[in-house]
């Protein structure tokens, strides 16, 4: 935990010039961060490879904000998992009690590795905004759904208000909604603030995230809930969708 904390006061500037202990730095952390998320239950073993080579993308390409990013998401969807786990034992649910596997962490957190790693290559500020909107995306819509859960008592389906059992696709509630857009002002606030990027830019990666969500319960009700698209596709297109609305409103 040292190593990580340390890496975050290291400056963009010289950060940027040492490349060989940059790499060694950035392999260090990535093997901790990657075994902190598998002995906490945050992630499966596949979930931690995955995890790893999403933390190295992030931190190689985009730098110590970046990092900083990855880890408000991980401290929000874990300790939002935990207060939802009783809700979902209830219900009879199993799901992430063993951690994310690769797949879901792929796809809740590709889309931000991909737009760190161009960064890394073509250095487009656009490219820091995408990928903090894709990262404020899966903080709020988890945090949301599992505030929803073990908090909200009246549950609606989101495209006709129809209500419905606590854990439906496309269910929203109105603890879980306002929850969710508090995770993703958050993850906005540190990737700003992290990778130096315009105070405004805040805004914009917070309602982008809180749009992804509202997306992804929309895809939830309309498709996920009628078995034609799976879970993991849903939040890879909530992230893309998070992405796009991002980079929209920052031209605005």
């Amino acid at each position: 935990m040292l190593l990580i904390a340390s890496s975050l006061l290291i400056p963009s500037e010289l950060w940027r010039a040492a490349s060989a202990a940059r790499i060694g730095l950035v392999l260090g952390i990535t093997v901790a961060f990657a075994l902190l998320g598998y002995l906490v239950a945050g992630v499966s073993g596949s979930g931690a490879a995955a995890g790893a080579v999403v933390c190295f993308a992030l931190f190689a390409g985009a730098g110590p904000g970046a990092f900083l990013g990855l880890l408000a998401v991980f401290g929000l969807t874990w300790a939002a998992t935990r207060m939802g786990l009783a809700a979902r034992r209830r219900r009879g649910a199993t799901e992430h009690e063993r951690g994310r596997n690769g797949a879901q962490v792929l796809a809740n957190i590709g889309m931000a590795a991909a737009c760190a790693a161009g960064y890394g290559v073509f250095r487009e500020p656009w490219l820091l905004l995408g990928m903090a909107a894709a990262l404020a995306e899966p903080a709020a819509d988890t945090v949301a759904s599992e505030c929803g859960q073990a908090l909200g008592e009246s549950v609606f389906l989101i495209t006709n208000f129809e209500r419905v059992a606590a854990g439906t696709d496309g269910g929203i509630s109105l603890v879980g909604t306002v929850s969710g857009a508090v995770a993703s002002w958050l993850v906005a606030v540190v990737c700003v603030a992290g990778c130096g990027l315009p105070r405004g830019w805040i805004w914009v990666v917070t309602v982008a995230g809180f749009a992804g969500m509202v997306a992804d319960s929309y895809l939830g009700a309309l498709l996920e809930r009628r078995g034609r698209i799976g879970n993991d596709t849903v939040n890879f297109l909530g992230t893309a969708l998070a992405l796009l609305a991002a980079l929209g409103l920052g031209r605005v």
